[in-house]
């Protein structure tokens, strides 16, 4: 073998020796990190939980929305339940006044009977009333802004052997009647006591008048005093023998048990 020979057979393998050193990229995919592939599974579902618990919160703020819309009452509706306030109240101010001449009798008897401490509650309760009078609503309250007057009823109560419907304004007034019935009561029921007088609730002036607490707004008046006078009877039962059976007292404000104050009202929730 000559050298020409001998060289270019050197040269043949070097090239190829340094042909096979280079790497050429595959083309076949390439394969992710598990741990990677993974967290980008994982941020697709939170992605598309997080845009589901969005629709949801839409949903439910536009449901919410609607309820408030269907529990208003429509303009006519208002304007009626207004009218009918103030003619209540117009009657409800006729029969304060006459309750004077029943007050000024009733104390007459009282001092007849020498039932001194009993005297003494109806004074005061009736001067509690006659202040109530002097800030009962004139012409100028504004009815139109008052949400009384314009959110429909979610509440019903039977009374008498009659279902009535109101809202939550009314339901509170209602509350409010037995929780003041309870008060007088109590009040009534430990004069009585005192006088070594015998029980007897309905003699009591306050019983009878049922009015105390009362602004001639959200519920009519008979309403109100049924459940004062339900309120009153319990009251003085406590307060005639000296127990807390129906009632508590707390911060120096005697009312009703709430399971006994929710039982005598019992109101159902219109669907």
């Amino acid at each position: 073998m000559n050298i020409s020979a001998l060289n270019r057979m050197v040269m043949t393998v070097v090239i190829s020796t340094a042909l096979a050193a280079i790497s050429f990229p595959s083309h076949a995919p390439a394969q992710q990190p598990a741990a990677q592939k993974g967290a980008y599974q994982h941020e697709s579902e939170q992605d598309h939980r997080d845009d589901k618990d969005n629709k949801d919160k839409k949903d439910n703020k536009d449901d919410k929305k609607a309820n408030q819309r269907q529990q208003r009452l429509s303009q006519q509706q208002q304007q009626e339940r207004i009218h009918q306030q103030r003619e209540s109240l117009a009657q409800y101010r006729k029969i304060i006044e006459q309750r004077q001449a029943i007050a000024q009798r009733n104390a007459q008897l009282l001092a007849q009977q020498k039932r001194l401490a009993h005297q003494r509650f109806q004074l005061a309760y009736y001067e509690r009333l006659r202040q109530q009078q002097a800030q009962l609503p004139d012409d100028r309250y504004d009815y139109n802004n008052d949400p009384y007057y314009y959110t429909a009823p979610n509440y019903r109560y039977r009374r008498d052997g009659r279902d009535y419907e109101t809202n939550q304004y009314g339901a509170d007034i209602l509350r409010q009647s037995l929780n003041y019935g309870y008060q007088e009561g109590f009040q009534a029921g430990r004069a009585d006591k005192q006088d070594n007088w015998r029980y007897d609730y309905k003699q009591s002036f306050a019983y009878e008048d049922a009015n105390y607490g009362y602004d001639g707004r959200y519920v009519r008046q008979e309403d109100y005093n049924h459940y004062f006078r339900e309120g009153f009877q319990r009251g003085y039962e406590d307060g005639y023998y000296e127990r807390r059976q129906y009632g508590n007292n707390t911060n120096g404000s005697d009312s009703l048990l709430g399971a006994v104050l929710e039982a005598i009202l019992n109101l159902q929730t219109l669907q």
